[in-house]
C-alpha cells in the first residue's frame, strides 16, 4: 500500500483573508469613536443626558430666547413706525413730478403760442414787402396755407417688413428689408417738383425751399420731425397733368421698380382739392428790392 506523505504542521497560522483591510476591518468593529463613547458613558454615569439640566443652563438658554424674541419685535416696531414715512415720501415726490409735468406743459403751450405769432407777423411782412408778387412769393417760400387741385400720393412700407425680404438695393451696401428710406423720399419729393408740383406736403410738414429730409436709424426726418408710415404727399397743381408727368418721369419710375421689386406699397390719385397748411418754422431775411437797385445803379452811370 502507497503511503500518504505525512502532514506537516508549521506554528504560525495562515493569514486572514482580511488582513489587507485592517483599516477597514477596524472601521466596521469600532464605529463608535473611543474618546466619544467615553464621555458618553461618563454623562450618563453623572445622569447628564440630553438637554442640561442644570439652573445655570436653563437661565442662559431662556435669556437667550427673550433676546431673539426682542429683536424681532423691535425690527417690527421699527418698520411699522417707518411704514408711512417712506409712503409720505413717495407720494410727496409723486406729487412733486406732476406738478413739474404740469408746469412743463404749461410752458409748452406758452411757447407754442409765441412761436404761431411769430410766424404769423413773419407771413405778414413777407406780404407786406413782397410787393405786386406778394402772393407768389408767400406760395414758393410756404408763408401761406394752399387750398387747390393736386395728387394724392401715399408711400408705405412693404408687409411683414420685420421679417426682411428683398435683396441689397444697388445704391446701398445695407440689406433691404421693404422699408422707405430717406432718400426714396426725396426722390419722390424731387419728382413731384419737377413735374410742375406748386406746393408740398409729406405728412402734414409743408415743405419749403430750406426744407430738408433725413434720416435717424429707421426713421424719416423732415425738418427735423419724425413721419410715422404711412407717408402721404399732397401736392398742389393740375391733378390729370401732374399724376401723368410724376408717373412718367425717372423718379416716378424709380417708385414704380420699388414698388416691384421690393413690394413697397404705392398708391397716386388726381384730387379735386387738397389742403396744404403753412410752414411751421419760416426764417424771413431782409434782401433789397431788385427795382431800387436798378434805378440806384442807373443813377450812379448818368
Amino acid at each position: 500500500m502507497s503511503q500518504q506523505p505525512p502532514i506537516r504542521s508549521t506554528d504560525t497560522p495562515p493569514p486572514r483573508p482580511d488582513a489587507s483591510m485592517s483599516l477597514l476591518t477596524s472601521v466596521m468593529d469600532h464605529s463608535l469613536d473611543d474618546g466619544y463613547a467615553e464621555a458618553t458613558a461618563r454623562r450618563a454615569a453623572e445622569g447628564r443626558t440630553g438637554m442640561p439640566r442644570t439652573l445655570g443652563a436653563k437661565l442662559g438658554l431662556a435669556a437667550g430666547l427673550v433676546l431673539a424674541a426682542l429683536v424681532v419685535t423691535v425690527g417690527a416696531a421699527q418698520a411699522r413706525i417707518t411704514a408711512p414715512v417712506v409712503a409720505k415720501e413717495r407720494q410727496e415726490l409723486i406729487d412733486r413730478v406732476e406738478s413739474e409735468t404740469a408746469a412743463a406743459d404749461k410752458t409748452q403751450k406758452k411757447v407754442d403760442a409765441l412761436r404761431d405769432e411769430v410766424g404769423e407777423r413773419q407771413r405778414k411782412a413777407l406780404e407786406q414787402h413782397g410787393g405786386d408778387q406778394g402772393e407768389l412769393v408767400a406760395l414758393l417760400s410756404g408763408a401761406t396755407a394752399v387750398t387747390g387741385p393736386g395728387v394724392k400720393l401715399v408711400v408705405d412700407d412693404a408687409k411683414d417688413t420685420d421679417q426682411g425680404g428683398g435683396g441689397p438695393r444697388e445704391s446701398s451696401g445695407f440689406s433691404d428689408t421693404g422699408r422707405v428710406r430717406d432718400r426714396d423720399m426725396q426722390r419722390v419729393v424731387n419728382g413731384l417738383w419737377q413735374s410742375g408740383a406748386e406746393a408740398i406736403s409729406v405728412n402734414g410738414q409743408r415743405l419749403t425751399a430750406l426744407s430738408a429730409i433725413r434720416a435717424a436709424g429707421d426713421a424719416i426726418l423732415v425738418d427735423n420731425r419724425p413721419l410715422v408710415p404711412p407717408y402721404t404727399v399732397l401736392a398742389v397743381g393740375d391733378g390729370k397733368r401732374l399724376s401723368s408727368a410724376f408717373q412718367d418721369s425717372a423718379d416716378g419710375q424709380y417708385l414704380h421698380v420699388l414698388q416691384e421689386s421690393y413690394s413697397i406699397r404705392t398708391s397716386i390719385s388726381d384730387q379735386d382739392e387738397v389742403r396744404l397748411p403753412a410752414a411751421p418754422s419760416l426764417i424771413v431775411r431782409t434782401a433789397k428790392p431788385v427795382a431800387a437797385e436798378s434805378a440806384n445803379t442807373g443813377k450812379g452811370t448818368s
